[in-house]
């Protein structure tokens, strides 16, 4: 059996590098972010962005990390596709932040927006045993 160049690279996981690559490009694009933007602004080459996405190239935590960053999004999410966290492992939370990034009825700046909303009121206090919760 034939080892392919990638799969001698990568030790053979080539099916997370290209799940994590497939969903940073899809994050890319609903951020409506060109190739060249998201480099420059998780601070990565051009080449090596490009090779994340077709999945040739296998990002560390910390790079996964700056992407997540400059597309707005939980780094957990990434990190659970490139196998680096189990899927049990990211609460709630972050696959909120992935849905919401996800809603194409929505425009850029309406997710953005959304999502600064969103991060305020889970970084803000929680609710003490004596405040009402409403639900709608």
């Amino acid at each position: 059996m034939r080892v392919s160049r990638r799969e001698r690279r990568s030790g053979g996981d080539s099916h997370r590098e290209e799940e994590v690559g497939a969903f940073i490009r899809e994050q890319r694009r609903l951020a409506e972010l060109s190739l060249r933007r998201l480099a420059e602004l998780a601070g990565v080459s051009n080449p090596y962005l490009s090779q994340i996405e077709r999945g040739i190239r296998r990002p560390s935590a910390e790079i996964l990390q700056q992407i997540a960053r400059a597309l707005e999004i939980s780094a957990d999410s990434l990190y659970v596709r490139a196998g680096i966290l189990d899927d049990d492992s990211r609460g709630p939370m972050s696959s909120l932040e992935v849905a919401i990034r996800g809603a194409a009825e929505l425009t850029a700046d309406q997710r953005r927006a959304l999502l600064a909303v969103y991060r305020s009121f889970v970084t803000s206090a929680p609710l003490t045993d004596t405040e009402p919760m409403e639900l709608p």
